[in-house]
């Protein structure tokens, strides 16, 4: 009786890259198809990454804060300034439209006029340090 023919190791692993090279094509198909949908919501819901928010003037909790577009800390490409009594608060649009700063780096808010008042909050009065 005759064993039956089992592949050889070069034709196991050369159909395993196969494998994977189809796997991994199929799955940059795929991402690229979810980028292009979330960029073309983004665009008709109006709520493109990094469009800048309306500038705000206000006090909170006794603190003056400020935002405006185009005067930003420009590291990280915000071009959006935030500053509490007249001291710069860094901001940073996250990719998926939420702010955070480098107050409160972990716990993103949906505007930059959110993540000053809660940078404000956080403070608990103390003043803001500039950042070299």
């Amino acid at each position: 009786m005759s064993r039956p023919s089992r592949p050889t190791r070069r034709q196991a692993l050369g159909a395993t890259a196969g494998t994977l090279a189809g796997l991994a094509l199929a799955g940059s198909a795929h991402a690229s198809t979810t980028t292009s949908r979330t960029r073309s919501d983004a665009a008709r819901t109006g709520h493109e990454g990094h469009d800048a928010p309306e500038a705000f003037d206000e006090v909170f909790q006794g603190r003056r804060i400020q935002g405006a577009p185009g005067a930003g800390h420009m590291h990280h490409g915000g071009g959006y300034a935030v500053r509490i009594d007249g001291q710069e608060l860094h901001v940073m649009q996250n990719a998926d439209g939420t702010w955070i700063s480098v107050v409160n780096h972990y716990q993103p808010s949906p505007t930059p006029r959110a993540i000053a008042r809660a940078a404000v909050v956080e403070l608990q009065g103390a003043a803001l340090v500039p950042l070299a």
